[in-house]
Formats: structure tokens, sequence, C-alpha cells
């Protein structure tokens, strides 16, 4: 399996030139700690030389049409939406399936579980399973928001709408698509698993919960299981950001946890960092450090879903 080599140019508002306090309110703000009109109120006092409030708000905001690396039409995969029993959530799911064309009865695949953050099935985590297919891995996104219509094409929206779910279906409709992946026809039966923000929690959380049947996880800026560390077999790779306050005071009883019951994981701390630096859809992006953690991440998934 080789690494894609074109990458796409995000061209939103470099993150050097905004003020740090504008991440950490947007982070606030994205994570429901102050409503919208607090956080544009709070842009406003910023002095920012050459730069417009609405400038500053649009770079912090996703943009979607920035974030495809693999075209949903690459002639290397298959993408589909998939429909599943979920009995342990919602009792229906849906998610975003990516196989890749050379993956059949005959040559099957290990496969890996995406995450999204706190606001649905958007077009980045999209984009993230098709590059696991890319290379090679069978990759499928449920969409927490399915009960409610799926992910509405906007992520204020979606934030809302994701708030009014129950956690704990949410986490039983990814734990059933687990099973699907691990029991789907084309699967080796291995399962890992990534996730992003919250998608990072359910790493961290289906490790715990799922040790037979998650295999190696890899979350991005999540905070830590909320019980059953001491199940947690799989292999771990966490990754985050040296700014990510909020997630990284999580982090030292989490390593302790790890490290008393004898967790295979390794840690990196992304220089520099904002909290979602892999999104590559706002100027919290940082290419380097976000295709080094996906380069630790699709050689971590290699390594450990290949035996």
């Amino acid at each position: 399996m080789t690494l894609p080599t074109e990458r796409p140019t995000n061209k939103s508002l470099p993150s050097g030139s905004i003020p740090q306090e504008a991440f950490d309110w947007y982070d606030e703000y994205a994570h429901g700690d102050i409503d919208r009109r607090t956080f544009l109120s709070r842009l406003g006092t910023l002095s920012v030389t050459g730069l417009t409030l609405s400038v500053v708000a649009g770079a912090l905001t996703p943009n979607y049409a920035l974030a495809e690396q693999v075209s949903f039409n690459d002639p290397d995969i298959t993408a589909s939406y998939v429909e599943y029993d979920s009995p342990n959530g919602h009792g229906k799911a849906r998610g975003y399936l990516v196989i890749p064309k050379n993956v059949n009865a005959d040559n099957k695949a290990p496969a890996v579980l995406v995450a999204h953050e706190n606001r649905g099935l958007n077009p980045y985590i999209e984009d993230v399973a098709r590059r696991l297919a890319k290379v090679g891995f069978i990759a499928f996104a449920p969409d927490a928001l399915f009960p409610l219509g799926g992910y509405p094409g906007n992520d204020d929206k979606g934030r809302e709408m994701q708030k009014t779910l129950d956690g704990n279906k949410i986490e039983g409709d990814f734990m059933d698509a687990a099973t699907l992946l691990k029991k789907h026809e084309l699967s080796t039966g291995k399962v890992g698993m990534v996730g992003f923000c919250y998608g990072g929690y359910l790493t961290n959380a289906l490790a715990a919960a799922m040790p037979d049947t998650i295999h190696a996880g890899a979350p991005y800026y999540g905070t830590p299981a909320k019980s059953n560390i001491d199940k947690i077999k799989a292999p771990l790779q966490l990754h985050f950001a040296e700014l990510d306050k909020r997630v990284n005071d999580t982090w030292p009883d989490y390593e302790a946890a790890l490290k008393a019951n004898k967790v295979d994981y390794t840690a990196y701390v992304y220089p520099q960092a904002n909290h979602g630096f892999h999104n590559d859809s706002t100027a919290r992006y940082q290419e380097k450090n976000a295709e080094l953690a996906w380069e630790r991440t699709i050689s971590f998934f290699q390594k450990t879903l290949s035996a």
C-alpha cells in the first residue's frame, strides 16, 4: 500500500496571521461552551492589521471545498452510503463505506472505522475515509445524525443536532459499525479505528468497550474513555496538538491509567498546533503536522492490522 502523492493546497487564511485567542475562542464555540454571538463578539475585540472580522471568522469556519484529497470518482475506490442495523444504538444507522477496487473475496483487506467530530458526517470525514481506501483499507464512516435525517450540510446546525442525541446510543451505533466491519465479507476481520475530536473520544471508548473487535486505535485530540480502560487490548497511537489545552489537560491521568494497565501506546504532540490541525478545511490546518500525523497513522494501521 502506498500513500497518495498529490495533496491540494489549503487556500484559507494562514494560521500565523490569526491571534491564538481566536483559535481558543473558536474551540470554545465549536464545543458548545459559548454561542456564535459571543464568539463573533470576542473576535470583534481583536485588532488584526489588514483583516476584517468576516475574514477571520470565515477562515476559522470550515470550507469543505478545500478538504477533498481523494475524489469520490477516484478509479481506485468504490464509495457508497450503507444502512445497517444498530441494536445497541438507534436501531438503524447509516454510514459512508469506501472499498478499494482491488479488494474481493480472494483478496480481502483490513478495515478502519472512521469517527467524526461533534457535528455529523461532514465532507472532511468522508474524504478521510476515501484516503484510507486509497491506500488499501476498507473504510466506514458512520453518521451519528442519521436518526435526525443525516448531516445537514452545515456544521453549526449539525453541532446543534448532535447535542440532542443520546451519547450512549451514538456509541452504540459506532459499536455496531465496528461489528459490521469485523464481519464484512471482504474484511480480514481486523478492525482499526481513527477519530477526530469527539471521534477521538469514541476511538478511546470503543477500544475499551470492544477489546476483541478493535485491534488498533488512532485517536486525534480525543478525551479518554470514561470506563473500562483496564480492558483495552489494542495498541493505541494518540495524536495531540500542543496548543489544545482543553484536551491536553485530560492526558496525564489517561496516560497514567494506560501505563498502569500495560496498554501498548505511543503519544505524539505536534508543536504549535491547535485542536483540529488535521482538518484541512480551516485555518487551524497545519499541513506539515497533518501529513506527518497521517503518515504515522497509515504506517501504524499497516503494521497492526496486517497480522
